[in-house]
């Protein structure tokens, strides 16, 4: 087959600042070289390394050994972006066909990971053959795993076997009397546990897990679901015990709970926290250990870069008609790989510089700034209109850092009525104030066009649009607008009357 052309990836300029993201260089100086080494080009683990390298889930596990009361999985459903969620389920065969077709199609794809959409290790045979041929047949690729920890203990040599030196544990207690509030039921023994016996054994199996991988040097993140009223206070210590394990990175991550996805927490109307409090929380977390701010909690099928999903390019039926020359796409995928490590490790060498130029003459004392960024592929490239979510960076004297996502629904419906009408002709407001509701704090966005309805309500709310800086690396943007409101006196007073948006 002819192999793609890939366009480079944001100039070195582009990408993080030194101080910036939530898995930065500084954010993990606590950890070995050898784990940094591992991680830093990683597409889920590094915030930088996802504008260059994309990642891919396979549904190869559809079974659970535990029920969550955020959880319902889905099979056969491409309208819905959140974890448990899938188009097709594969076997290992079918899956290790797909990888090889999006690695030839993709070659920036680096990353394969099984995460659903029930657990990997209550799927064992099907996971680890989907393993054990990709080792063979796509050594390059790095291997990862998600689970929720209930049986990790007993497949551990299995997992240092297929060399799969990354692997995620969902943990979101070290209390069984919260865990009984968050898991109805786990099935251990061949028996159904509820309560909290049920929890104590999660929480247990959880716990020497981690310690059991650790000893082997396999990196281990812990996933971490903020819920509002029952564990977000508790998740500050759950965060230091998993540190203490061993455990390098932390992704405490928003309950998605709305009712018509069909989960318990859905049904009853379990609140799901705040952008502010979802930030305050990984603050408080932050300071025991590195925090993720910039996952996507991807579907159990998902491909492409983080933010993106080419699942639909990759169906059975469309594999079917597929010519794929695997040896000849790993010429291509190395060729690529090793340009993008060279931007990669050129912005990482050029950023600390431009970070010190970019904040000449910002007064040491001003207050930080919350800024939302229609991005696309590292720059500010998408129309106001045609985001499906906002990343929200925070600009201090110190430099600039993601704080994490927020996904909307889609303001522009068409080149006759952006940001104009709703469906049926109706005013498109409510969109539109759902939207100014979701950038709830932040005083700037940044997008390569806006139309001038959603200019003048954004205003309003106290929300400035700026599509001065399309096309420019995000952080350069961030930086650039920053240094503008210091230079107009915007930075000294406080910002209560910034936005209206409560």
């Amino acid at each position: 087959m002819e192999l793609p052309v890939i366009s480079n990836a944001p100039s070195s300029g582009g990408g993080c600042s030194s101080s910036g993201c939530g898995s930065s260089s500084d954010a993990m100086a606590h950890l070995p070289d050898s784990i940094r080494q591992k991680v830093q080009d990683h597409p889920c683990y590094s915030e930088d390394a996802h504008h260059y390298f994309a990642r891919m889930h396979v549904a190869v596990a559809p079974a659970c050994n535990i029920q969550c009361n955020y959880c319902n999985r889905k099979y056969d459903c491409a309208n819905e972006s959140r974890p448990g969620v899938v188009s097709e389920l594969l076997h290992p065969d079918q899956a290790v066909t797909k990888v090889l077709a999006v690695a030839a199609t993709i070659p920036q794809m680096t990353v394969l990971g099984i995460a659903g959409p029930g657990d990997p290790l209550a799927n064992p045979a099907r996971t680890f053959e989907t393993f054990r041929q990709l080792s063979d047949k796509a050594p390059d690729i790095k291997l990862c795993l998600s689970t929720n920890g209930l049986t990790l203990p007993e497949h551990v040599d299995e997992i240092a076997k297929h060399n799969i030196d990354h692997v995620t544990i969902t943990i979101n207690c070290v209390d069984p009397e919260i865990g009984a509030q968050i898991y109805p039921w786990i099935y251990w023994q061949n028996r159904r546990l509820r309560g909290v016996e049920a929890a104590r054994i999660l929480i247990e199996q959880q716990q020497k897990g981690l310690e059991m991988l650790t000893s082997r040097g396999i990196l281990v993140k812990v996933n971490s679901v903020m819920i509002p009223g029952v564990n977000d206070e508790h998740l500050k210590e759950v965060s230091k015990v998993v540190k203490a394990k061993g455990a390098f990175l932390h992704n405490v991550m928003p309950l998605i709970a709305e009712a018509e996805h069909g989960t318990y927490y859905g049904l009853m109307e379990q609140p799901s926290p705040t952008p502010e409090q979802l930030q305050a929380l990984q603050d408080e977390c932050g300071g025991d250990m590195a925090m993720m701010r910039h996952c996507r909690q991807c579907r159990a099928d998902a491909v492409g870069l983080l933010g993106e999903d080419r699942g639909a390019e990759f169906t059975l039926d469309k594999l079917a008609d597929m010519d794929i020359d695997y040896e000849a796409a790993m010429q291509t995928r190395q060729e690529v790989r090793e340009n993008l490590l060279e931007q990669l490790a050129a912005k990482r060498a050029g950023a600390p510089a431009a970070e010190v130029t970019a904040l000449a003459g910002v007064p040491a004392d001003s207050r930080p700034v919350l800024m939302a960024v229609a991005a696309k592929n590292g720059v500010v490239g998408e129309h106001f209109g045609h985001a499906r979510e906002f990343l929200v960076y925070e600009a201090s004297p110190k430099g600039v850092r993601l704080m994490g996502h927020r996904k909307v629904d889609l303001y522009c419906n068409g080149a006759t009525d952006c940001g104009d009408s709703g469906e049926g002709g109706q005013p498109a407001v409510s969109i539109l104030d759902q939207i100014i509701h979701a950038l709830s704090g932040c005083e700037q966005v940044l997008c390569a066009r806006i139309g001038f309805e959603p200019w003048g309500q954004l205003e309003a709310a106290g929300i400035q649009p700026n599509g001065e800086h399309a096309m420019e690396p995000v952080e350069d943007a961030v930086l650039a607008v920053y240094r503008e409101m210091s230079a107009a006196g915007k930075l000294a007073a406080p910002a209560d009357k910034l936005n209206k948006v409560a």
